[in-house]
């Protein structure tokens, strides 16, 4: 088959997604102030920061990496820092452009934060920290957003 007969033959069948693989790509964990901090009251404020990146790999492959960066702050002292990189391969066929856009920055991400929320809460238990349990997040939202956001900068540079 030839590579067109090959595109018609994908689009004929219609859209497709699998998930091939996922895994822990990075993994820190830092207590700066241990074991002194295991000494004082515990009064944690947490500041979450996450983010996704995808680059396309071979053919219709896609890799997705979702980062979580917890730093907790015990009063005014940083009691832990911990970072987790979890990324998934995902096979994606026949998806026009914002489909697919939309399927990479939430769909997959969506996918993702299961396993980075329980590989940072391992993390963090090893670290003799309670656990954070955080909440589910909405990656549909943020990515209206984000969209929303590039598309005021475009409107706001062409002016």
């Amino acid at each position: 088959m030839t590579d067109q007969q090959n595109t018609e033959a994908a689009e004929a069948q219609g859209p497709q997604f699998s998930l091939q693989r996922i895994y822990v790509r990075d993994l820190s964990f830092e207590a700066p102030k241990s074991p002194a901090i295991f000494r004082q009251e515990w009064t944690p404020s947490v500041a979450l920061d996450l983010n996704t990146r995808q680059k396309p790999l071979e053919g219709d492959f896609h890799e997705v990496v979702l980062t979580l960066s917890v730093t907790v702050k015990n009063g005014e002292e940083v009691a832990f820092i911990a970072e987790v990189q979890q990324a998934g391969i995902f096979l994606i066929q026949g998806l026009d452009e914002a489909s697919m856009s939309h399927t990479l920055g939430a769909f997959c991400p969506n996918i993702l934060f299961p396993y980075a929320r329980e590989a940072l809460d391992s993390l963090v238990t090893r670290g003799s920290f309670p656990a954070l349990m955080l909440a589910p997040v909405n990656f549909d939202a943020l990515y209206a957003q984000e969209l929303q956001r590039m598309q005021q900068e475009g409107s706001s540079t062409v002016q």
